[in-house]
């Protein structure tokens, strides 16, 4: 019997989830399953993907094929990695300690890695929100300029006649002053 690892869709239209499934090859991709591992959201960035690192790394050392996607997804994670690694200590290249000591270091790596993705994911949406904040508050700005500017012609247009009287009339007035002097 051929086994595989694969996704099981679920979900709604236009917005699946997937379970991560060990099941027959010649079982439908929704039908029955062996066993659940996990489950895999590409709705959220960077995409969830949620499984027993333990059961997944079980059933690829007893032979489990994994799909494409699911290939993908186990060497994300380094269940591929901890396989090449048992592989070698199973030969007796390296000892159980140096292949355990290999494999934390390249999964805190790879957790820090994953989680520089998400703050930096967090803070450019953060900046956006800035830019697109303060680029409104720029566009409001020279709105209330440009209406404080027309309604100040407005009342230039409608007064320019009165001012006009006062302005000849002071003229006048300091000519008459400075001839009596």
């Amino acid at each position: 019997m051929a086994v595989k690892i694969r996704l099981a869709r679920r979900g709604r239209k236009k917005a699946a989830t997937y379970d991560i499934v060990v099941a027959d090859a010649r079982a439908p991709r929704d039908g029955r399953f062996i066993e659940k591992l996990g489950t895999y959201n590409p709705n959220t960035n960077p995409a969830t993907i949620n499984y027993n690192a333990d059961r997944a790394f079980y059933w690829m050392m007893t032979g489990a094929q994994p799909t494409d996607t699911v290939r993908a997804m186990l060497s994300y994670r380094g269940v591929l990695y901890r396989r090449h690694l048992q592989l070698g200590v199973d030969k007796g290249a390296i000892t159980q300690d140096v292949a355990d000591e290999r494999f934390n270091a390249w999964k805190e790596e790879k957790d820090a890695k994953i989680e520089g993705k998400r703050t930096g994911l967090v803070d450019a949406k953060a900046t956006a929100k800035q830019a697109a904040f303060d680029a409104e508050t720029k566009v409001k700005e020279a709105r209330s300029e440009a209406q404080r500017q027309k309604a100040a012609a407005l009342l230039a247009a409608n007064a320019p006649a009165p001012a006009a009287e006062e302005a000849t009339d002071a003229p006048a007035e300091e000519a008459a002053t400075e001839a009596a002097e």
